[in-house]
């Protein structure tokens, strides 16, 4: 009987990575959303208005680059 080295490589890792599963610590609970009211992430203003920068100055050079 040949033994095949692919099996016994997943079945060494089933057998590893078993315990980790099963006896994981239970997740933390949940965030509380929150109060309302709350301004927009200033952080989420500044990627839009800097990905609206980056993108015109792509498409100028671009435009450029073609003439």
């Amino acid at each position: 009987m040949k033994i095949d080295p692919t099996k016994v490589i997943l079945i060494t890792l089933a057998i590893l990575c078993g315990p980790m599963t099963f006896a994981a610590p239970s997740p933390p609970a949940p965030i509380p959303p929150p109060p309302p009211g709350l301004p927009v992430d200033e952080g989420l203003v500044f990627l839009a208005l800097s990905s609206m920068v980056y993108v015109g100055y792509k498409l100028t050079r671009y435009k450029k680059a073609s003439r």
